[in-house]
């Protein structure tokens, strides 16, 4: 299993530190220089363009995010990358833009967002961009068919599972995934404990980090289940009142 100690170390803006999508939006450079400030992790989402690049964006469709119609699979970078956020004049970064903003001052998890059909390049392409990286990041995904393709298309990155659910068939499936030699495991905060994440961390001894923490009572119940927390909505640096 790889080295990835780094991973629990520090609390983990999720989609950067932004506020709400009030003035500073998710997955912008304005948030992550927020939480590079504060000296948080940072998690972020990532498409395939039409062109087989990689772009910073959490939804499938543009419309909540960049307010029009269609897909963000359906632009090449160039385009999407002039992709206005929130009204703002904030653009959708590249993932070669965070990196160089990144640039090593804190760790970054990137979940990779699966459309099928549209996604198969994704893997390698960040595996590209990650190839030269210096600093410490890590890729995840809920798509299983993504993960299956972690290990030979991205091979030597730290690759986790992101996850949810409490039934039995979601318990079967996360356990699947073990056979593809993932070294960590995001999980949803609203659904610990159970069987799977039990197992991971008490019997292979693997990180699980969980989201999204958004106050503090969220925070003590992933204390008690997982090793560090995927936040956004308030500041854990700062104890409740």
């Amino acid at each position: 299993m790889t080295d990835i100690g780094w991973l629990t170390k520090r609390p983990i803006a999720h989609r950067g530190l932004h506020d709400g999508n009030h003035e500073i939006w998710e997955n912008t450079l304005a948030a992550f220089r927020r939480a590079i400030e504060a000296g948080f992790a940072i998690e972020c989402d990532v498409h395939q363009t039409k062109d087989d690049q990689v772009i910073v964006f959490h939804d499938d469709d543009m419309l909540r995010l960049a307010g029009r119609g269609g897909l963000i699979s359906d632009l090449p970078l160039a385009e999407a990358t002039r992709l206005r956020i929130g009204g703002t004049e904030e653009c959708a970064p590249s993932l070669r833009q965070l990196l160089d903003l990144v640039n090593g001052q804190v760790p970054l998890i990137i979940e990779l967002k699966g459309i099928e059909g549209t996604d198969g390049a994704l893997v390698k392409a960040v595996a590209r961009e990650l190839a030269n990286y210096q600093g410490e990041a890590a890729i995840m995904s809920f798509d299983h068919h993504l993960i299956r393709r972690f290990a030979a298309e991205a091979p030597g990155i730290p690759a986790g599972l992101t996850a949810e659910g409490r039934r039995m068939s979601d318990m079967e499936q996360h356990f699947s995934m073990l056979a593809r030699n993932i070294d960590f495991v995001s999980y949803n905060v609203e659904h610990l404990p159970n069987p799977f994440v039990t197992f991971v961390r008490e019997r292979l001894n693997m990180p699980v980090i969980s989201w999204t923490v958004t106050d503090w009572e969220l925070k003590k119940q992933s204390d008690l289940y997982a090793d560090q927390i995927t936040f956004e909505g308030f500041d854990p640096r700062v104890p409740a009142a």
